[in-house]
């Protein structure tokens, strides 16, 4: 409890520091509490950017909240967009951990010693983030290998954290103007599940797994393999990747990598996750990418830390296909009509006023040149649109929007004449045509093949019971009829002797009180 305490203390003093209230009281529903707070504090810096003090705040106030300032930068439907782009430029930078705790973690994880499970274990981490780090070790038979484990004490620090996070949001939500439509509490809940999943790497491992599955017999991406013998919910140990880090250009340069070829392949690779598998990596930053210089692999893209993934369902990709074929058409009435269908927006939004804000963000693209359009821009525009028409954002799609805003992002540094829409297109017009044409229907029959191959064989005598069960209904339709037949004939008699009965006793009663009254 009394840690508790302090560590509340904490986040009030940074609070202070940086003027995050002075960013939350702007809008209070009483505004006069502001005014109050600006004189009480009259001391305060508060020239540079809301969006940087902010960022500066989360970043003083450890690992936990820098997460949560990256996941907010992925709201851009709820965040002020220059807060948005502020919090993009988050990264994690935290120390790492004593080498004898990574130790501890591994040997009660995998039940023995590094020194007894490797051929060698280097002490000395090679990265180290928020929620785990990594060693390199080599295994006995002489392969390399990179260790990730797990940070100690993660899940009662992220509890902790949690617990207070939820006792602001319960305040702003309260407090705020604007609070009940952010959704705070919604917010900051589905951040605590985010950060509980990225503490079972074995997650991690299965998500590598998929994808290293998926790109199987591709040449443009690896992905490392991993080694389930050696993982647990604590520790991963997979495949060591050699490569450049994506973020050193001058590196790649001097490597002899095709800059517009590797800015083309990361657009490729992105839409075949999406479109092609409906799963995708979705944290493909600078610090997740390398880029192979192996002569047998030589400029593919190594992907690396697969703790957040994206997946689209066939009714993502059925609404995703619909908008795009309208957008190539600048069909926006039809783009409406899929949001309204969708359920995503309310039912009783105006198809002609929605279309009309749709155009307006689309619409000045298409008479530009294509190298200066930015589909991650349009996407944001699109979201903002959504904002005021209270559209429903998907999180899965948030997700898809966050990983394409990084991907044209580094495309365009690989290559500052990359033209996204030129790439994407054919991919695109490929893609739709396999879902809505004469290829799609082809491939829909073709995967329900082998179901409907155990069904053709089994028609005749499927239709066989069909008829002999109809035929044995119609003869128990007869059976039942002829009952309720016998029935009604058998009720008539029993009326007739009940009506006979009491007409013969009733006579009877009769005669003899007339038989008495004649004899006295």
């Amino acid at each position: 409890m009394l840690m508790k305490f302090f560590r509340l203390l904490k986040i009030l003093r940074v609070t202070l520091r940086y003027g995050i209230d002075e960013i939350a009281l702007s809008g209070l529903k009483v505004p006069r509490a502001l005014q109050l707070l600006e004189a009480v504090m009259f001391w305060r810096d508060l020239s540079a950017p809301r969006g940087e003090r902010l960022r500066k705040a989360l970043e003083e106030l450890g690992p936990i909240f820098v997460k949560f300032g990256q996941v907010l930068s992925t709201r851009r439907d709820l965040m002020p967009p220059d807060i948005a782009e502020e919090l993009s430029l988050l990264q994690d930078r935290v120390p790492s951990f004593d080498p004898e705790l990574a130790i501890a973690q591994i040997k009660k994880s995998l039940g023995a010693h590094p020194d007894e499970l490797f051929a060698s274990f280097e002490r000395q981490p090679v990265a180290s983030a928020s929620i785990a780090q990594v060693h390199f070790a080599t295994l006995k038979d002489g392969r390399e290998v990179a260790v990730k484990v797990l940070r100690p004490g993660m899940k009662d620090t992220i509890d902790k954290d949690i617990a207070l996070m939820q006792v602001a949001a319960g305040w702003l939500e309260t407090l705020w103007a604007d609070g009940k439509r952010l959704k705070p509490r919604e917010v900051v809940g589905e951040f605590d599940k985010y950060l509980h999943d990225e503490l079972d790497l074995m997650r991690e491992a299965a998500n590598a797994s998929q994808l290293r599955r998926n790109f199987a017999n591709s040449d443009l991406l690896l992905v490392p393999e991993m080694h389930w013998d050696y993982c647990s919910p604590s520790v991963i140990v997979m495949e060591r990747m050699h490569g450049i880090p994506i973020s050193q250009i001058e590196r790649l340069r001097e490597a002899g990598v095709d800059m517009g070829k590797l800015s083309r392949d990361g657009v490729t690779i992105f839409f075949t996750q999406v479109f092609r598998d409906g799963f995708f990596h979705a944290d493909m930053h600078p610090g997740n990418i390398l880029v192979s210089t192996r002569p047998e692999t030589f400029g593919r893209y190594i992907a690396l830390d697969f703790g957040i993934v994206g997946t689209l369902n066939d009714f993502d990709k059925d609404y995703l296909s619909q908008n795009f074929l309208a957008f190539f058409q600048r069909d926006y009435k039809r783009v409406a009509e899929a949001h309204i269908e969708s359920g995503w927006a309310p039912k009783d939004t105006r198809v002609d006023e929605l279309e009309a804000a749709v155009r307006a963000c689309c619409e000045p693209i298409f008479d530009r040149p294509l190298r200066d359009i930015s589909f991650g821009q349009v996407l944001l525009r699109l979201f903002q649109t959504s904002r005021r028409f209270n559209v429903e954002v998907q999180p899965q799609l948030v997700l898809l929007q966050k990983t394409l805003l990084n991907i044209e992002g580094l495309g365009r540094q690989l290559d500052p004449d990359l033209d996204l829409w030129k790439t994407a297109k054919p991919f695109l017009e490929r893609w739709m045509s396999e879902q809505v044409g004469w290829r799609g229907l082809k491939q829909k029959l073709a995967a329900e093949a082998p179901r409907y191959s155990h069904i053709f064989p089994q028609l005749p005598r499927l239709a066989h019971q069909a008829l002999t069960r109809l035929s044995e209904e119609k003869d128990d339709q007869k059976v039942l009829l002829a009952m309720l037949e016998e029935q009604r004939k058998t009720n008539l008699l029993l009326r007739t002797i009940i009506f006979f009965g009491a007409g013969l006793i009733s006579g009877l009663i009769i005669a003899q009180i007339l038989f008495r009254h004649y004899v006295h």
